[in-house]
């Protein structure tokens, strides 16, 4: 049966899909954006998992969502505040020291001071160097790559440009290409010798990844983590207030403001084509959409393995989506307190109440301890001794939790999707068991005061929010896996061998985190498709 025509269906309200359609649907063509689950926002979303208690269930935090977009779509209007995050990053040790760092410069010289006074100088010229290859890179995160197999005269003038901005860099160009290529761990020793300072930044290096900070690769996730801002300040991060599906519930009304047809409980099911162009849609209940483009917000292993059918692509095609990266080791929980974590480190710190409480809270008393929890992970075992990345955005949002409560959530690596011995349904409370023994032994307030809990595994992270291996990037971000390599060689335009069927998630450029880009340059490229 079917039901209606469009001139565009976008296939998840995943954040990334919903600017897509906010753009199209501005541009005057109808849009029907089709959800899955219940609510929109994909893996970007607050849910009331514990009665007075909202949840960002998946993503937490938010820094990277470009201005560009906040501002275009106006999404102030429609209830979006980002509330910074300062101090914004704490990191406790079993000897009961501490380290605070924040964008209070004064105050982060002070705390690395009491490591290495070395350490407090070096610190805002490794910062300035950052910034200087920010300038480099950010760019490129609103354009579409260039195809450097193409002789196309725009590809060209693409890549010699690229070619002149690196060559102006000078001596941060060999730094630039560390970054991209390189491992975290030999960097930061370069620059710092306080093994406390290093395991602060290194925890970032890692977030999200199936690698240690002494891999290649994670430099530049280390990277992808300050080059964002929060109110027009570089490199801080900040909570949604209402939790991280304030930015898709704030989408979703620009985008219907706009025009677009939204609908949640429509599970897509096929992708229709016709002599290689996509034609439509059909949901798991038969109904069937129409329209000339199909864009999908899901990532390439989902998009055309599962929904489009085979005979359709090209061999070679299925075959380069079936070899992507989607490695992952992340497991995350969500927490519901009585009482704020009581952190033996800060009981004589002089700090302000609550100060240390406002950003990530990094569990990791040395970087050996890093290479050892993913040594266990490389052998298909959840790390005895995890990483934990912990956050209580109720310290800072109120609006979150009832009066006096408190919600917190964890990040913890190495948790790999792929088990040696048992699956992740028999195991996973024992291993958020083991993360909350951990923390316990810095705060040991912790386990008393939880109320609630919830555990998402890999295998959950698959299963609720269509994350291809529980991966959070749609795909590891990887030298071999970024930029006009991303989803595949020749494929980095958000089009695909189907015409009129694109990609706009993060399994396309520039990838994962709460970003928009990728639904920002799909939808352009969509609309230049348009005029043509």
């Amino acid at each position: 049966m079917t039901a209606g025509s469009y001139d565009v269906i976008i296939i998840g309200a995943g954040h990334n899909g919903l600017v897509t359609a906010a753009y199209l649907a501005r541009a005057g063509w109808r849009v029907l954006v089709l959800e899955r689950r219940e609510l929109v926002g994909g893996a970007c979303v607050t849910e009331a998992l514990w009665p007075g208690f909202k949840v960002s269930t998946a993503s937490y935090v938010n820094s990277l969502l470009r201005p560009e977009i906040i501002r275009d779509l106006e999404l102030s209007r429609y209830g979006f505040e980002l509330l910074p995050r300062s101090p914004s990053s704490f990191t406790p040790f079993p000897d009961g020291r501490f380290l605070l760092m924040g964008p209070d410069k004064t105050l982060t010289a002070a705390q690395v001071a009491k490591f290495s006074a070395r350490d407090a100088a070096a610190l805002p010229r490794y910062e300035a160097m950052l910034e200087r290859v920010a300038d480099f890179i950010e760019p490129t995160l609103l354009r579409t790559p260039p195809n450097p197999w193409s002789l196309a005269p725009r590809n060209l003038l693409q890549l010699a440009g690229l070619g002149w901005r690196f060559l102006r860099l000078g001596s941060d160009g060999p730094r630039a290409l560390e970054i991209l290529t390189g491992a975290a761990r030999p960097i930061l020793d370069r620059w710092f010798e306080s093994e406390e300072l290093k395991i602060a930044l290194a925890t970032d290096a890692i977030i999200g990844a199936m690698a240690s900070p002494s891999m290649p690769g994670t430099a530049y996730v280390l990277f992808h983590h300050v080059m964002g801002e929060c109110n027009g300040v570089r490199g801080m991060w900040g909570y949604v207030r209402g939790g991280m599906g304030g930015i898709s519930e704030a989408l979703a009304a620009a985008a219907r403001v706009h025009g677009a047809e939204i609908r949640t409980n429509s599970p897509v099911a096929r992708i229709l084509t016709r002599n290689a162009r996509a034609t439509g849609v059909a949901l798991a209940d038969g109904t069937e959409y129409r329209a000339p483009r199909v864009v999908s917000s899901a990532d390439a292993h989902v998009t055309f393995l599962d929904l489009v059918d085979a005979t359709a692509l090209p061999d070679e095609f299925l075959a380069a989506v079936r070899a992507i990266d989607y490695s992952s080791a992340s497991l995350k929980i969500n927490v519901a307190l009585s009482e704020l974590p009581a952190f033996r480190a800060v009981q004589n710190g002089g700090l302000p109440p609550d100060a240390h409480l406002r950003g990530t809270i990094h569990i990791a008393p040395t970087l050996d301890y890093m290479e050892q929890a993913f040594d266990d992970a490389k052998y298909g075992r959840p790390s005895a001794n995890p990483i934990l990345e912990c956050t209580i955005p109720s310290v800072v949002d109120s609006t979150v939790a009832p009066p006096g409560k408190h919600v917190m959530s964890f990040f913890v690596q190495y948790a790999p999707y792929q088990l040696r011995d048992g699956g992740w349904d028999q195991v996973k409370d024992a291993f958020a068991d083991r993360c909350f023994d951990i923390l316990d032994q810095y705060a040991p307030n912790f386990k008393r005061s939880v109320i609630a809990r919830q555990v998402l595994s890999p295998l959950d992270l698959e299963r609720r929010f269509g994350l291809t291996g529980g991966n959070i990037f749609q795909g590891a971000m990887t030298l071999s896996q970024l930029f006009f390599l991303r989803p595949l060689p020749g494929y980095a335009d958000y089009r695909t061998p189907i015409q009129g069927l694109y990609l706009c998630g993060a399994a396309t450029h520039p990838g994962g985190g709460v970003m928009g880009a990728c639904g920002y340059n799909a939808a352009r490229e969509i609309l230049r498709d348009g005029k043509r």
